[in-house]
C-alpha cells in the first residue's frame, strides 16, 4: 500500500500559502510508515517546532491501473475517508527555500491519519461531500469536494500515467483553506457530511 497525496488542489489553500495555482496535479508520496488509524495520538516530532494540520478526503484504490482512462476512472475507487496530512511547515520552508526536495516536510512516521473508509455507493453525490476539521472544538477548515481543481477521475488518470495504482493504495485529494499549527494538548476531530471520521490528540 501506498499513500498518494495531491498538493494545491483547492485554490483558496494555494493562495493562504503564496503558491501559484496549478495547471496540473501536484503530487507527492508518503510511505506505508505514515499511516496513523484507529484515532491513536499523533506525537510531536523532535525535528519540527511548526507541525500543521492539513485535512482531506480520502479516496482508496480498488483495482490495479495504469494509463488509466476517463471513463473508466470511476472503477479505479470503491471507498471515501478523511485524513490529515501533517506537515512539518518549517522543514518544509527550509528545503523549499533551497530548492530540495520536501519529502522530509510530509512523509516522516504517523503524518497520514486516516479515518474508516466507506464504501462510495453509501454517498448520494462524491461530487459535493462536505468536510471539516474541528481543533478543540472550533472548526479551523471547512470544504467541499465540488471546489478541487482536480476531481478523482483526473487524479487518477493523471497519477497512472507516472506511477500504477494498486488495490488498497490512498490518495489524498487535497485540503482546504485553513491551515494552521497544533500544539501538544490539541485535539482535533475531522467531519465527512456531519459524520465524526476521526479524533487525533497531540502529544
Amino acid at each position: 500500500m501506498k499513500i498518494i497525496a495531491v498538493g494545491r488542489n483547492y485554490v483558496d489553500h494555494a493562495k493562504e500559502l503564496n503558491n501559484p495555482v496549478p495547471e496540473k496535479p501536484v503530487i507527492f508520496m508518503k510511505p506505508d510508515t505514515a499511516v496513523l488509524k484507529d484515532n491513536k495520538d499523533f506525537y510531536f516530532p523532535e525535528f519540527s517546532k511548526d507541525v500543521h494540520y492539513e485535512v482531506e478526503v480520502v479516496i482508496r484504490i480498488c483495482n490495479e491501473g495504469k494509463h488509466v482512462s476517463k471513463k473508466f476512472a470511476h472503477k479505479y475507487y470503491d471507498a471515501v475517508g478523511l485524513g490529515i496530512d501533517f506537515t512539518a511547515r518549517d522543514v518544509q520552508a527550509d528545503h523549499k527555500a533551497k530548492g530540495l526536495p520536501w519529502e522530509l516536510a510530509k512523509s516522516f512516521d504517523h503524518s497520514a491519519v486516516i479515518s474508516e473508509l466507506i464504501p462510495k455507493s453509501e454517498f448520494t453525490d462524491l461530487n459535493a461531500l462536505s468536510f471539516s476539521l474541528n481543533k478543540n472544538q472550533e472548526t479551523v477548515q471547512q470544504g467541499n469536494t465540488k471546489d478541487m481543481i482536480f476531481g478523482y477521475d483526473d487524479l487518477i488518470v493523471f497519477i497512472s500515467q507516472f506511477i500504477t495504482l494498486r488495490k488498497g493504495d490512498l490518495i489524498y485529494t487535497g485540503t482546504p483553506v485553513g491551515v494552521g499549527p497544533v500544539q501538544i494538548g490539541d485535539k482535533l476531530e475531522g467531519f465527512l457530511e456531519g459524520k465524526s471520521m476521526f479524533t487525533c490528540h497531540i502529544k
